[in-house]
């Protein structure tokens, strides 16, 4: 009888821990893409520990250069892609040092 006990308020505390907000939830995953020669979206906003892939659409090459040097991709080549995680509130701004035009921001809260 204790047995049975001890087994059921194991699988409430495990119910419980993953309902508010334990082990289920998944981080954060967000899609740039690169296409037309220009970032989209230019500005996003994530939580912490957000991971951020950029997607090239372009027939061109594109690279991802952090201006702080945080991040830098090589050349992404079409449908080739590059993954950050953004694991620190700030604002992060980058570029393509292929066409320096191309650039984008992102927030972390």
């Amino acid at each position: 009888m204790n047995l049975k006990l001890i087994i059921a308020a194991t699988i409430v505390a495990v119910t419980i821990g993953f309902t508010q907000g334990g082990a289920a939830q998944a981080a954060q995953t967000i899609s740039i893409s690169a296409q037309n020669f220009m970032f989209s979206p230019a500005t996003i906003t994530v939580k912490a520990g957000a991971t951020v892939t950029w997607v090239n659409h372009d027939e061109e090459p594109h690279t991802i250069f952090n201006d702080a040097g945080l991040f830098r991709s090589s050349a992404l080549d079409t449908n080739e892609s590059f993954s950050y995680t953004f694991d620190k509130p700030g604002t992060y701004h980058y570029v393509c040092t292929i066409h320096p035009r191309m650039a984008g921001t992102i927030i972390v809260e």
